[in-house]
């Protein structure tokens, strides 16, 4: 079964009063793509891969990690691409 992938948010109720923690390790099957803070907005923003929507957000519970929000989404630029694009000479 080939995993989908989620858009999964943490909102940072400090006020950006103590630093952004890491997503904790995840376990076969739920694998974390990416990560981003949006200070801006005082969101963490992560893209995680998954069989469903319920057991991503079970994984990310267990794992101790918060979870405000979570949607399906689909790649625009596959994180490949853009590592491949990054190693091209300018």
């Amino acid at each position: 079964m080939t995993p989908q992938l989620f858009a999964v948010e943490r909102y940072d109720e400090s006020g950006g009063a103590r630093p952004v923690e890491a997503l904790p390790e995840l376990p076969p099957g739920t694998r974390l793509a990416c990560a981003v803070h949006l200070p801006a907005d005082d969101t963490v923003l992560a893209l995680v891969e998954g069989s469903d929507e319920e057991s991503v957000r079970a994984e990310l519970t267990r794992a101790g990690w918060r979870v405000d929000r979570i949607s399906a989404c689909s790649w625009v630029t596959p994180p490949a691409a853009l590592l491949s694009a990054s190693a091209e000479p300018a």
